[in-house]
């Protein structure tokens, strides 16, 4: 069903008709105002729509097309109007072909409920109702987001890129004031949640662990970059890599002819390109490579190594990369089917975050999105643990001070400081060690 290079929304469309937020409104479906249904919420569309949270962002996705910034970057780029512009609208809405757009649909609904869950022409009038099943539901085109790894290609598909139309953010968007692009499933996820995590859900649809939900998120992330990479149509720029892939501060940094001027990067150990090469923007790889001495330790130094080629290769020419690109997208999508078919304790989130606090990894931490990923992912991670009733939500909030550090740490690319920003997660990684 589901394709390397996150054909998810499109196979969805091939399945069925888009219905539309309308069709799932009723009061006596997801309408409601109140969480109490005896199933689901029910109130599913409120949080949707919440207009001051990150609940609420998919609703507003394609609103934000008409705004001033929207607008500036549509007219840099020579797209028209930004909310009727195809290279838009493949990821700020659920844009379905003009065929499988149903009575209901509406293109200004945003990122959809079936932007998510797949065109509901073949389950929605079925899928509350006995004898239906959760997996009679995915049988009749519903995705099966509870599997980790579906999740994570259907939201990669905008939280990256894919190669679809209109599913691609290039250096020209950023360029003209599109935001820098990120992505960690679990917490993400979190941010989005409009559905209870209880025993009803488990029976249904199986125990989500967000331990397993991360590092799959991680594997997913690394394998659709690499794809991406290596396809001709994306991964370069007329004479020039599509530096969309590349990590944008080591270039937009200070630069001055002044004799005294000092550099201000530092040397990475796990990137063996030439020296002032721009490196390629490895904050998945880096925890997706801490994640594996733990988790699949007898793929961790094959990944490692395949990672080591891709990053060298970026100093030999576009052939070798993508071909490097190719061999580092197998290595992650083997983590990934290792990681999906694990069974996850009470203690792999402690040894995790143990592995990113190691000296190995954090000397890879020498660049802001890299490091701003590695806070992300502990912050992640103690709140599984706090979920799985390992840590109290008291001890949490006790130290929830370190871990605020390190966020202020990366607060903003232009104030970034490699060695602040170590010892800051040193200090949230040593206290929550520290509660095992």
């Amino acid at each position: 069903m589901l394709l390397a290079c996150g054909s998810v929304w499109s196979v969805a469309r091939a399945a069925g008709t888009y219905e539309g937020v309308a069709s799932c409104a009723g009061s006596t479906c997801h309408g409601r105002n109140e969480g109490d249904g005896k199933v689901v919420r029910q109130d599913e569309l409120r949080i949707w729509q919440e207009p001051s949270s990150k609940t609420g962002a998919h609703s507003r996705a394609s609103a934000v097309l008409s705004t001033p910034r929207g607008e500036r970057i549509a007219s840099a780029l020579g797209l028209g109007k930004a909310g009727s512009a195809t290279a838009c609208l493949g990821c700020h809405a659920t844009n379905a072909p003009a065929s499988a757009r149903g009575a209901r649909y509406q293109i200004s609904d945003g990122v959809s409920c079936e932007g998510c869950h797949g065109a509901a022409s073949g389950w929605l009038s079925s899928h509350y109702a006995l004898p239906a099943t959760h997996a009679s539901n995915v049988a009749a085109g519903l995705v099966p987001l509870e599997r980790p790894k579906v999740r994570a290609q259907v939201c990669l598909d905008c939280h990256f890129g894919s190669s679809d139309t209109g599913q691609f953010v290039t250096h020209a968007m950023m360029a003209a004031g599109h935001p820098r692009v990120s992505f960690e499933l679990d917490l993400f996820s979190s941010l989005q949640q409009h559905y209870n995590l209880d025993a009803d859900y488990t029976r249904r649809k199986g125990r989500v662990d967000s331990v397993q939900m991360w590092a799959v998120g991680q594997a997913e992330a690394v394998r659709r970059q690499a794809t991406l990479y290596a396809d001709p149509k994306l991964g370069t720029e007329g004479a020039f890599p599509q530096f969309y892939f590349f990590d944008c501060h080591s270039c937009h940094r200070g630069i001055s002819d002044k004799p005294d001027a000092r550099r201000t990067f530092e040397t990475n150990p796990a990137r063996p390109i030439p020296f002032g090469n721009p490196p390629y923007n490895d904050e998945n790889i880096i925890m997706l490579s801490a994640v594996a001495k733990v988790l699949a330790p007898g793929q961790g130094a094959s990944f490692d190594a395949a990672a080591r080629a891709f990053h060298a290769a970026m100093g030999k020419g576009r052939g070798e990369a993508a071909a490097a690109a190719q061999k580092l997208a197998s290595a992650a999508g083997a983590l990934s089917d290792t990681l999906s078919a694990r069974g996850y304790s009470g203690g792999t989130a402690f040894q995790v975050i143990s592995a990113i606090a190691s000296q190995t990894t954090t000397a890879r931490f020498t660049d802001y999105t890299g490091s701003a990923q590695a806070v992300m992912a502990v912050d992640t991670l103690l709140n599984a643990l706090v979920r799985e009733g390992r840590v109290t939500v008291g001890a949490a909030a006790g130290i929830r001070a370190n871990i605020n550090r390190a966020y202020a740490a990366v607060s903003t690319p232009e104030g970034y400081n490699p060695s602040a920003f170590r010892s800051a997660l040193g200090q949230a990684t040593g206290a929550i060690g520290r509660l095992r």
